[in-house]
């Protein structure tokens, strides 16, 4: 079966900033630039592998205090009460909130465990140099980078219920330590899932995964 046609196979680059896909004969200097936005050009981002392996990392260290430590503080009548991610999620069940302790829990729990794990696959994959169901890992990476924003709805939520109990003077909440782990988390996931190259998945053996 013939190999289809690519960009890196002609020799061609296309602009990671523009999108415009400019010919071999423009792009035979290291330091060729985009003749429509002046970027940089590269076959392939920059230490793409390795950045994200980084971030990664960084994010797994980071998951552990997002759910360890408290994401909020509420003080009512100088009671204070704090709550976890699962212990939010716990709570809501038993008031009967049970559809918003669904969405709270699959957006803050399952989500960042999911996206951690798809893009750890999508790099190994990359690395081990697997040709096996290169669509399917195609879509995973899609449908990862789809779902990483909606992991901030337990930040919106924390932010939205600070601003309306602080109209009230019986009681305040304040954000605590886990809130900023785990905001730490989505957003060093979203630069993960930026990072890494998906165009990587379908380079053949030969080439150089991480240049």
């Amino acid at each position: 079966m013939t190999a289809p046609v690519t960009a890196k196979s002609i020799g061609a680059i296309s602009c990671h900033v523009c999108g415009l896909l400019v010919s071999s004969r423009l792009t035979t200097t290291h330091n060729a630039r985009c003749p429509r936005c002046d970027a940089r050009l590269h076959s392939r981002k920059v230490n793409s592998l390795s950045r994200t392996w980084a971030l990664l990392i960084a994010a797994g260290i980071l998951y552990v205090p997002a759910n360890v430590y408290p994401v909020l503080t509420l003080i009512s009548f100088g009671r204070s009460t704090t709550n976890t991610i699962m212990g939010g999620v716990i709570e809501l069940a038993h008031s009967g909130q049970m559809v918003i302790a669904i969405i709270v829990f699959v957006a803050s729990v399952f989500v960042p465990i999911f996206k951690i794990a798809a893009l750890l696959f999508l790099v190994v994959s990359v690395q081990l140099r697997l040709k096996v169901q290169r669509r399917k890992r195609a879509v995973l990476y899609r449908f990862t980078e789809f779902i990483g924003r909606w992991s901030m709805i337990d930040i919106f939520m924390i932010s939205i219920l600070i601003g309306l109990v602080k109209l009230q003077a019986l009681a305040t909440v304040t954000a605590g330590p886990g809130a900023i782990a785990f905001a730490a988390v989505v957003i060093i996931t979203m630069f993960a899932a930026m990072t890494f190259d998906p165009r990587l998945i379908w380079d053949d053996e030969g080439d150089d995964y991480d240049g």
